[in-house]
């Protein structure tokens, strides 16, 4: 589901429900991390690292432990870049050689309706505007899921590219769908505050893909390096 948010030369790995929980091991400094845990929040950890792992294997690299870093963000190795998400039932993470692309961000949210007061403390005025006429069009889709799900992938692309926080409000996000696929589409997230210096310029923007499939809303952004 998220590999075909991506290009091509990024590699994802995904897990739906539980399966590959007991090829899920971690490294002793991992598990020191979720130590103190609930048994629900160390096995999506760990899943989720083993999806890592694999994708690593693909691309060459050895496995190795991914510890948490600032703001939670995971600690690549030299020379990748990537992303990991994780909600009930579902897992994946995506990685890249750094040489290919700047960043990346991906995010999974269950495609149910947002719990009451969220969107409001998420979004800006155009952008519930913007979800009002696409839920008139396309009712089946639950927009406000999918405008946070864009914003989770937009702060992941951001922080490994700046080291600073990005608020909600400080992205303004245009979701457009797919002709003839109501349930694919696309993004433009148009920073609302400095953008990251990459390749010796500031973007101000950043571009994304969506799907909903199989219960869940998925985002995805790649940030290629400035030609």
């Amino acid at each position: 589901m998220i590999e075909e948010l991506l290009p091509h030369e990024v590699v994802a790995v995904e897990v739906h429900g539980d399966d590959g929980s007991e090829y899920a091991p971690l490294y002793p400094e991992e598990a020191a991390v979720v130590a103190r845990a609930v048994p629900k929040r160390r096995r999506e950890f760990a899943l989720v690292r083993a999806c890592a792992r694999r994708a690593m294997d693909k691309l060459g690299v050895p496995p190795q432990p991914l510890l948490p870093g600032e703001r939670g963000a995971p600690a690549w190795p030299p020379g990748l870049v990537g992303s990991m998400t994780h909600c009930d039932g579902y897992c994946a993470a995506a990685l890249v050689r750094a040489a290919d692309l700047a960043s990346l961000g991906i995010d999974a949210e269950p495609h149910q309706p947002l719990p009451e007061g969220v969107l409001d403390a998420v979004s800006l005025p155009t952008e519930t505007e913007r979800l009002r006429r696409l839920t008139g069009r396309h009712p089946e889709v639950h927009w406000d899921r999918l405008l946070f799900s864009a914003k989770e992938s937009v702060y992941k692309a951001w922080f490994p590219l700046t080291g600073r926080w990005l608020d909600f409000t400080e992205a303004d996000i245009e979701l457009s769908v797919d002709a003839g696929a109501p349930l694919h589409g696309g993004f433009r997230a148009e920073l609302l505050v400095p953008g990251p210096l990459v390749g010796g310029r500031h973007l101000g923007h950043f571009e994304g893909r969506w799907t909903v499939q199989r219960g869940l809303a998925a985002t995805a952004i790649t940030v290629p390096h400035a030609s």
